[in-house]
């Protein structure tokens, strides 16, 4: 055997051994309505909740968890109009731009789900904040360059808020790993 033929032979072995989770359909259904829920009355309450994104995070951990890009964008997709019904017709939301958003990370999300292990705390918090960021540059690029908005880009505001959404992430994602199934 040539150094060539083991060295592909070792990525075989090593793709098929990455964990590919499933979830029962009560988990797939209510687990995404609830984080809706939440992100769309807690807020009323609590004055800081509104930086927190539920909703992406359960794109994120559902698409990392399945390592399928397409039903990664199939879950940001539904996942994303859902929050946009909810969020309704708003001044600067239009009905879509969290579906566009949440497609794009659920399908990088699942796709780097791949490559690297995603158990770990410390990944899950860097896959968290690197993809708010871009959940937000996606959200801004929409609106400001397709719908012609006239909204602001803040790199302070959302480098704190991917911060939150990073160690709040950490362990939404320890909750939602009781509902992985193999």
């Amino acid at each position: 055997m040539t150094t060539r033929t083991m060295a592909f032979r070792g990525s075989l072995t090593a793709r098929d051994q990455i964990a590919v989770y499933e979830f029962a359909w009560p988990a797939v259904i209510f687990i995404p309505l609830a984080a809706i829920a939440i992100q769309a009355f807690l807020p009323v309450r609590v004055r800081f909740f509104p930086v927190l994104d539920l909703p992406m995070m359960v794109v994120i951990f559902f698409a990392v968890a399945r390592r399928n890009p397409i039903s990664g964008c199939l879950t940001g997709a539904i996942i994303g109009l859902l929050q946009d019904t909810i969020a309704g017709p708003m001044p600067m939301h239009a009905i879509g731009m969290y579906g566009i958003a949440d497609t794009v990370i659920g399908f990088a999300a699942s796709s780097l789900g791949v490559k690297i292990d995603t158990e770990n705390h410390g990944a899950r918090f860097l896959i968290t904040y690197v993809f708010f960021v871009a959940h937000q540059a996606i959200y801004f690029g929409v609106a400001h360059e397709l719908l012609r908005q006239s909204v602001q880009w803040s790199w302070p505001k959302v480098a704190i808020s991917a911060l939150a959404n990073a160690v709040v992430g950490v362990f939404v994602y320890g909750f939602l790993d009781r509902f992985k199934q193999r």
